[in-house]
C-alpha cells in the first residue's frame, strides 16, 4: 500500500498528464480537479491510518487473550496442585497421628520389657553359676556385658532384647554341641592347663596335655573326679572328633544318671 505523501505525488503526476491530455481546459476546471484529487489522497491517507489503528487494537486484543489463556491454564494447573497438597497435607496428618500412637505404644511396652529384660538376664546368670562349669569365664562375660548394655541409653530397646536373645540362643546351642578347648583346670591342689572335651551337657571331661590324667566334672557331688586310665584313649579319641579331626564315632565316656526334677 503506498503512502499517503507517494499516493499525493501519483495522483498530481495523473494530475499533469490529465492536464495535457486537456490543454484545452479552464484553469478553473484544473483546480477543480486538484481539489479532488487532494481530498481523495487525504481520505485515503486517514483510512491507511484508521486501518493502522484497528490492525495495532487487533494486536493488542490478540496478545490480551493469549495471556488471558495463558493465565487460566495456570490457574487451572494451580487449582489441579493445591488438591494435590492438600490430599497429602491430610494423608501426612493420619500418618503423624498413626505415628504418634506407636510412640506411645511403644513407651508402654518400654516400660514393660525392660523389667523382663532384668528379670530374663537375672535367670540367665542363675543358670550359668548352676550349670556345668564349661567356658565359664566367657559365660559370664557374656552376663556381664548385658547388664552394661541395659543401663546405656544410646542403645535401644530393641537392639538390647536381640542381644539378650542371642545370649539365650548361644545358650541353647551348648546342648546340642561338642567341643574341645584349652584351659586352666584348679583341682588337686594344682593349676594345670588342660584339654576339656565338652559333650552337650551330658558330659565335661578334661585330659592332661600329656594324657597322663583324664577326669570329668561330677555335677552331683560339684566337683573333678579324676577317671580310670581305660577312658584315656576314648577322651583323647573325642578330642580329636570335636576338632574335626577324624570322623565322629562312638565314646566311651561316663555319663551322670537322669534325675527327677524338683
Amino acid at each position: 500500500m503506498l503512502e499517503p505523501a507517494g499516493l499525493r505525488a501519483v495522483l498530481r503526476a495523473l494530475t499533469g498528464v490529465v492536464a495535457t491530455v486537456f490543454v484545452g481546459a479552464s484553469p478553473a476546471h484544473a483546480a477543480s480537479v486538484e481539489a479532488a484529487l487532494d481530498s481523495r489522497a487525504a481520505a485515503n491517507a486517514a483510512a491507511a491510518a484508521s486501518q493502522a489503528e484497528i490492525e495495532k487494537v487487533s494486536d493488542d486484543t490478540d496478545k490480551m487473550a493469549a495471556e488471558y489463556r495463558a493465565l487460566l491454564k495456570e490457574t487451572r494447573a494451580l487449582e489441579v496442585y493445591n488438591k494435590q497438597v492438600e490430599a497429602l497435607l491430610d494423608s501426612q496428618e493420619k500418618e503423624m497421628e498413626s505415628l504418634r500412637g506407636q510412640v506411645e505404644g511403644v513407651t508402654h511396652i518400654g516400660r514393660e520389657i525392660m523389667p523382663l529384660m532384668s528379670r530374663m538376664i537375672d535367670g540367665l546368670e542363675q543358670f550359668v553359676a548352676l550349670d556345668v562349669p564349661f567356658l565359664p569365664e566367657e559365660r559370664r562375660q557374656r552376663v556381664v556385658d548385658l547388664r552394661e548394655l541395659m543401663g546405656r541409653a544410646d542403645v535401644t530397646i530393641s537392639e538390647k532384647y536381640r542381644r539378650l536373645l542371642e545370649a539365650y540362643q548361644i545358650e541353647n546351642e551348648f546342648g546340642r554341641t561338642i567341643e574341645a578347648y584349652r584351659g586352666n583346670l584348679d583341682a588337686n591342689g594344682g593349676k594345670r592347663t588342660v584339654d576339656y572335651l565338652r559333650i552337650g551337657r551330658v558330659g565335661l571331661l578334661y585330659q592332661t596335655l600329656d594324657g597322663e590324667e583324664t577326669g570329668a566334672w561330677d555335677a552331683k557331688a560339684a566337683t573333678w573326679m579324676v577317671l580310670p586310665s581305660e577312658y584315656r584313649a576314648s577322651v583323647r579319641e573325642g578330642l580329636r572328633i570335636a576338632r574335626k579331626q577324624v570322623a565322629p564315632n562312638m565314646l566311651y565316656i561316663p555319663v551322670a544318671a537322669a534325675q527327677e526334677a524338683k
